[in-house]
């Protein structure tokens, strides 16, 4: 296997050395872009629904987010304070703290005089796992991703993407759950831990081996598809171009230079593992997140006395949405879309991260988790979203219902500008200069998706191809290959192709969680009982 890997590594090198090359670079994409809008087309592949052709993908991710919420009693909302308690380390001497003997020598299958002894076990704090997988889904989709939503589907957009992400929450918590419940640790320490590994172990416990073992490995395969392009080479475009922009730089080989910096900056922290990582992770995540939250809270003030209409409008617009947006249905599709690729709940691959967190206790990850949507969700893209209706309300820079390809037409020059650029105008219409600093948060964004998705795509590596250091070093190269080729190409088919490998994820991980969940309610009983009694 590893001759084959070298092989591919080789024959790949010439691909990479000329997709500079301007030419081949169009003929490429060119090439690929069937093969692109096929799979995106066949991902996102629906079904006619009274009258409205609903994607597969997305209701599946409806009815299991809703189905969990129900099921665990609407654990987003009932479990958000002892989230916030894990998190700072409330319930930490849990993990260190000694069952007192009973008749039995046994408790669940351990010896009581060694329960403690399996908090040792993981690689990272509950913070650190939580700002991990923070890093990889809050984003450009929170930046860019709002503004075409809000441009397509109305003001009304926004309350279906909070509603995304409030039920989004309870996915969180099953997956990475059973994230932490199903992990391997490894005889170092490492742990190795994700849907591929709660998909062949949890489904080979309920007798189907055979099923867990393909979904598994499909996973796997998708992840690492999906780390290549969606959470890296979009992400190094995007910071490259932004870059360009702010500093006025012009040459065929700016991207290429950028490109080569943040490879090295990247591969700098990913060489550590995972506790390098979340080390990084920890610092850059709620300085930027800070940053951003800031300027949007100084406009919403600003723009206080118009409040109420903006919420008027998110809520009138979710039920009786403007003409020519799709009606209530489209509107709703818009909204989930969006707030699912931006949280990527139901996809599993945050699970990957919250794995190796150190505890015992299962159900304590995903209780923290489920923080993750919140934070992701409904309370930066809310954000973002009023500060464009604001915008919107003052200068009328666009019309709803006029968004194309991921682009918004202004009205006052008639020209298409990406979603990033809008939501700049926005708020520097408010803050003069605020696009240098959004600029910044961009690449920031950017890098922290990257080494958190260069996380999920190694677990992904190693599930298929072994743990050896061999295959670890090839798949840290191409990581860092694509960071370049992101930063200097304009493949667009390609990135397009592994975008929706993100969403593709939600297949093979859903079907799994709704055959697992029965053993993610045994983790929170055992939790929640143990807290109950540490506290009497």
């Amino acid at each position: 296997m590893k001759y084959k890997l070298l092989s591919i590594f080789i024959l790949f090198l010439p691909i990479l050395t000329f997709a500079q090359d301007k030419g081949l670079d169009e003929k490429v994409n060119d090439a690929f872009m069937p093969v692109a809008v096929w799979w995106e087309g066949f991902i996102l592949t629906s079904i006619p629904i009274a009258g409205y052709n609903l994607p597969i993908v997305l209701m599946l991710l409806i009815f299991g987010a809703t189905f969990f919420t129900i099921y665990f009693k609407f654990p987003n909302i009932t479990k958000f304070k002892l989230a916030i308690n894990t998190v700072r380390g409330k319930y930490d001497e849990l993990d260190h703290h000694s069952v007192e003997k009973a008749e039995l020598n046994i408790v669940d299958g351990d010896l009581v005089d060694t329960i403690g002894d399996e908090s040792k076990e993981g690689e990272v704090s509950h913070f650190q796992a939580l700002a991990t997988a923070v890093s990889g889904t809050v984003g450009l989709g929170n930046i860019a991703g709002v503004a075409v939503a809000i441009a397509l589907g109305g003001p009304g957009a926004t309350f279906w993407m909070i509603v995304c992400g409030l039920i989004g929450m309870s996915t969180k918590f099953v997956e990475c759950t059973l994230g932490v419940k199903y992990r391997d640790v490894g005889a170092d320490g490492t742990v190795y831990g994700g849907p591929m590994y709660y998909l062949s172990r949890g489904l080979k416990e309920k007798g189907f081996s055979g099923l867990g073992k393909g979904l598994g490995v499909t996973f796997a395969v998708l992840c690492v598809g999906a780390s290549f392009g969606g959470g890296n080479a979009f992400q190094s475009n995007q910071a490259a171009v932004q870059l360009s922009t702010m500093l006025n730089l012009q040459g065929g080989a700016t991207g290429v230079i950028i490109g080569i910096i943040l490879a090295f900056l990247v591969g700098i922290v990913i060489i550590g593992g995972i506790k390098k990582i979340a080390s990084v992770t920890e610092k850059i995540v709620p300085f930027m997140a800070g940053v951003y939250v800031l300027a949007s809270l100084v406009i919403i003030f600003a723009n206080i006395e118009y409040i109420g209409d903006a919420f008027a409008m998110i809520f009138n617009g979710a039920f009786t949405p403007m003409a020519g947006l799709g009606g209530i249905v489209g509107v709703i599709i818009v909204g989930f879309q969006r707030a699912a690729f931006s949280n990527e709940a139901g996809a599993g691959s945050a699970a990957i991260a919250h794995s190796a967190v150190k505890t015992k206790y299962p159900a304590s990850e995903g209780i923290v988790a489920l923080m993750e949507p919140f934070i992701d969700t409904v309370v930066i893209c809310t954000m973002t979203a009023l500060v464009i209706i604001f915008f919107n309300m003052d200068v009328g820079a666009f019309e709803y219902g006029n968004a194309v390809n991921s682009t918004v037409l202004i009205t006052e020059t008639g020209n298409y500008v990406g979603g990033v650029d809008l939501t700049s105008m926005a708020y520097d219409s408010v803050i003069p200069g605020f696009r240098y600093i959004l600029t910044i948060a961009i690449i920031l964004f950017a890098f922290s998706t990257m080494i958190s998705w260069s996380y999920y795509g190694l677990q992904s590596w190693k599930f298929l191809f072994g743990r050896g250091r061999y295959a670890d070093v090839v798949y840290k190269i191409l990581f860092l290959i694509f960071v370049i080729i992101g930063a200097g190409a304009t493949l667009d088919a390609v990135i397009k192709f592994s975008d929706a490998m993100i969403l593709a994820l939600v297949f093979p991980n859903m079907i799994g969680l709704l055959f697992l969940f029965p053993k993610v309610k045994e983790e929170l009983n055992k939790y929640v009982t143990d807290i109950k009694g540490m506290n009497k």
